[in-house]
């Protein structure tokens, strides 16, 4: 489903096809809420942070990983699945591709919990530097089982 989206809405982004679950999960859905804003991706963002929340991590790419060294006899490391196995890269990716170079960050919390996120975002802008931030939830625990809600906050 994540595959026939990218292609129907966005399509130029050779990369997107070595991510992981959760990098085309939320690459994905800050390319649909950028296209709406229409903004020219072509001037570098110093003041635009992206921070993102979940409550699994990076667990799909984790066990893709495991079973790439569970194996004594077939034990062979995938570098291509160890790279997504830390949830912030999908902030580097989605940064790369707009040229954001505020705070990249992700946190990965027991659940959704408003005060410990606007917390957190409330700091953020506290930084001189940042006046807008990419912001949401992108949980993806499996090709079945995702979630991804995503907002521009500004000051």
């Amino acid at each position: 489903m994540l595959n026939e989206a990218y292609r129907s809405y966005v399509n130029d982004y050779p990369k997107y096809f070595k991510m992981d679950g959760l990098c085309k999960l939320g690459f994905l859905a800050s390319e649909l809420m950028i296209q709406q804003l229409e903004e020219n991706r072509a001037l570098p963002r110093e003041d635009r942070a992206i921070i993102l929340f979940n409550r699994s991590g990076s667990f799909d790419a984790d066990k893709q990983f495991q079973s790439t060294i569970s194996d004594t006899n077939n034990f062979y490391p995938s570098p291509s699945v160890f790279v997504y196995t830390l949830p912030n890269i999908i902030a580097g990716e989605i940064a790369i591709r707009n040229k954001y170079l505020g705070e990249t960050s992700f946190y990965v919390l027991d659940k959704y919990m408003e005060k410990t996120v606007q917390k957190i975002i409330h700091a953020t802008f506290m930084d001189e530097v940042t006046k807008s931030m990419l912001t949401g939830w992108v949980d993806y625990y499996d090709a079945h089982q995702f979630e991804a809600k995503m907002k521009l906050l500004t000051i």
